[in-house]
């Protein structure tokens, strides 16, 4: 088609500008989608901020980037955690909702849970490789090592807390308290007295992550689901009959409550400061069949005495940032007493990642993702690596700092 010469584009070229062409248009427009990855066969996650969009997949280009551009400095003191060189990495994509990452420092591997699937997995940090660990996990959710090394697994449908021992062998740590069954164990942490701390919301009562309640119970009042599709035969369902709350193993097996619903609504992310007086919680949002007005998103902190007592609760960080609630989740210290928190701001594009305070609560730095982040661990042979479980990927980045023990 002939290309009409009109008095603008008279006057455009005499001032230097030439009107472009419908095939320089398209040329440029391959170009731009070329270099941003997006005329390959597998999805691209759309970019944060990045312009152009940034590939994030596993075989992508490098980026040209010195220093990360989803890595930001709110506060210049997060300045020195920061790695010039070192770029956000997407290390795989396949889960339906990717949970609970723990490091594995003899073993040099990461395992996380995958809750929906019903599996945990493992990458290999020699090679990047990637396969099912555990199948099925009972819809595990937060994972740790204890300093003895062994596994420590959050059950969702079995409500119960397992301890996977050297051998080989499983033990059950806690399935009840009061002789009523947990809601769904949701995280787990070790003090160095040698006690376990948990957090059980009812999160595990969902469809989607667990098994819902028999007919009639909290989760499921209409009685329209059956818990025990999908299910092997002999699987033991119920209703949920304790309040959220946050619990302690002691070394003897005695299991404590020692945080209520009514001290920090739907506990869900438990971590110790470096010297383990600390203790800090994320409160989430309200879950299914909560009767109260549920969390708000926030961290919470108590000081700890010896044989488990709190005391001094406090709001550490409220988590908004930007007037942008950055709901927190899974919750890592690292040794300068830094808190490294997930977030999950939902739609708003560029909050989704990880939020950074002091020990004194302040922001001071973001780690931007693409996806909504559910938990963290520091990990990799310098326990100098933040492992990020986002939605359904696995990121990394390598940070100036190192996380405060195992987890």
């Amino acid at each position: 088609m002939r290309q009409v010469e009109t008095d603008e584009s008279k006057s455009e070229a005499s001032r230097g500008f030439a009107p472009p062409s419908r095939r320089s248009i398209l040329a440029g427009v391959g170009v731009i989608l070329g270099s941003a990855g997006l005329a390959s066969a597998e999805p691209m996650p759309p970019s944060t901020v990045t312009n152009p969009p940034r590939d994030f997949r596993p075989g992508a280009t490098p980026t040209t980037y010195f220093t990360d551009p989803d890595v930001l400095a709110v506060d210049p003191a997060f300045e020195a955690y920061i790695v010039p060189n070192s770029a956000i990495r997407r290390l795989w994509t396949g889960a339906l909702w990717a949970e609970g990452p723990a490091w594995n420092a003899v073993g040099r591997f990461l395992i996380w849970s995958d809750i929906p699937n019903n599996r945990q997995m493992r990458w290999l940090e020699e090679d990047g490789h990637v396969s099912t660990f555990r199948m099925p996990s009972n819809n595990s959710n937060g994972n740790s090592f204890d300093w003895q090394g062994r596994q420590l697994s959050c059950e969702h449908a079995t409500r119960r807390v397992v301890r996977y021992e050297l051998d080989g062998s499983a033990t059950v740590l806690a399935d009840r308290f009061e002789g009523k069954p947990f809601n769904s164990p949701n995280d787990i942490v070790q003090h160095i007295d040698g006690s376990y701390w948990f957090t059980d919301p009812p999160y595990g009562g969902q469809l989607y992550e667990g098994l819902p309640d028999e007919a009639g119970g909290p989760s499921n009042p209409k009685g329209h689901l059956n818990p025990r599709l999908g299910q092997p035969a002999g699987i033991v369902t119920g209703r949920r009959v304790l309040p959220n709350a946050v619990y302690r193993i002691d070394p003897s097996g005695r299991i404590d409550r020692i945080l209520t619903d009514d001290q920090i609504p739907d506990p869900n992310g438990p971590c110790f400061s470096p010297d383990h007086r600390i203790l800090y919680v994320t409160s989430t949002g309200k879950g299914p069949g909560d009767t109260g007005p549920g969390g708000k998103g926030e961290i919470y902190a108590f000081d700890v005495a010896e044989g488990g007592k709190l005391s001094n609760r406090r709001l550490f960080a409220d988590c908004v940032v930007d007037g942008i609630r950055c709901g927190p989740d899974g919750v890592r210290t690292d040794v300068d007493g830094n808190v490294w928190a997930s977030s999950n701001a939902g739609r708003a594009v560029g909050y989704n990642g990880v939020t950074v305070w002091n020990p004194a609560g302040k922001l001071i730095g973001r780690i931007r993702l693409p996806e909504v982040c559910g938990n963290i661990t520091f990990g990799g042979p310098k326990r100098n690596r933040l492992f990020m479980a986002a939605s359904q990927s696995l990121y990394a980045v390598t940070v100036n700092t190192q996380g405060s023990g195992p987890a």
